[in-house]
């Protein structure tokens, strides 16, 4: 008689889509140099009209230049103080903007509200307008992201990724310490300016923890980066440590600015759903190819984890000789 055996079922949870995930994405080439949102109490950020912020800024100050991207409910627009000639972004939500969006952009407002950090972009003011659109007013980051300057100058060599890596993990650190959880880490959300600064943005799917033992196992944010644990939370540990999310998609990141295209597929094929399911909770985390430093290697294995518990915090990843090698290399 054959031997029948009971196949274990497995329970593996296939987010659907996030509404912003099936419009049209744009860049958000946002943020600062000081923390300047009104915080008149009388008078909230969101409600703040088209009249000042906190640095004394008009909406009728800025003058339009020219659109950076659009698409979600929105425009990014290159704006200029009519006085001074200060370039900002101005993030602006229509009235009639998807609901969902409208519930980001006010989530992303009170992050903002919260965070002063040179690796953080910074707001400069937040407006409702008489009509209903939200504009955000931020630091023109005149170099674009790290996805744009991957997709014109190339791949990036492991010193740029050394100072990149330091620099989003201080930006982690930092949220990290004010029970900030980002959620869409991943190439276009990391700004640059001229000065290689790279600092993490768009906080539209980030959560606020307001207790330390805050589940975190919402499906939000970009497929393509999420953890397995995010991917598959009966398999991985159901009340997860959030913060090591943000780990997994630093990883994959700067593996994929190192060989070109995303890590988990071959050069050109666009993820699905499916795709991505299986090849980040199945198959064995990505690796590098073979001319890369053991140092690298070892960094990008403490980043991509598959046990959450495992990966490093910012604060450990901080001390890796992978990043501390290019501090060295600068003296």
């Amino acid at each position: 008689m054959a031997l029948v055996r009971e196949r274990r079922p497995v329970n593996l949870r296939l987010p659907l889509p996030d509404i912003s995930d099936r419009r049209p994405r744009f860049p958000l080439p946002l943020p600062p140099t000081s923390l300047s949102i009104s915080t008149n109490s009388s008078t909230s950020a969101c409600t703040a009209t088209a009249t000042t912020t906190g640095a004394g800024i008009a909406i009728s100050d800025l003058e339009k230049l020219e659109v950076l991207g659009h698409g979600n409910g929105g425009t990014v627009y290159k704006v200029q103080h009519k006085r001074n000639a200060t370039v900002y972004a101005l993030k602006v939500v229509h009235s009639d903007s998807d609901p969902t969006v409208r519930r980001q952009v006010f989530r992303e407002m009170e992050i903002l509200r919260r965070t002063d950090s040179p690796h953080v972009v910074r707001c400069q003011g937040i407006f409702e307008k008489p009509s209903g659109d939200i504009a955000i007013l931020m630091e023109y980051m005149d170099a674009g992201t790290l996805d744009t300057l991957l997709r014109t100058n190339g791949t990036f060599s492991e010193p740029d990724l050394a100072d990149v890596a330091r620099q989003v993990l201080n930006g982690l650190n930092y949220l990290h310490s004010h029970k900030i959880i980002h959620r869409d880490i991943k190439p276009s959300n990391l700004l640059v300016n001229k000065d290689m600064e790279v600092k993490i943005a768009d906080f539209g799917v980030s959560k606020i923890m307001c207790r330390t033992l805050d589940a975190c196992n919402s499906y939000v944010g970009t497929c393509a980066y999420m953890s397995p644990e995010r991917f598959d939370p009966d398999t991985y540990g159901a009340n997860y440590n959030g913060y090591a999310g943000d780990i997994w998609s630093l990883g994959l990141t700067l593996l994929e600015l190192y060989v070109g295209h995303f890590p988990f597929l071959p050069p050109g094929q666009r993820p699905d759903w499916a795709t991505l399911m299986c090849a980040i909770c199945f198959g064995e985390p990505p690796s590098l190819p073979e001319d890369a430093s053991e140092e690298f290697r070892s960094f990008i294995q403490c980043c991509l984890q598959k046990d959450s518990t495992k990966r490093w915090t910012p604060s450990q990843l901080l001390t890796h000789p992978f990043v501390c090698r290019d501090l060295r290399s600068d003296k």
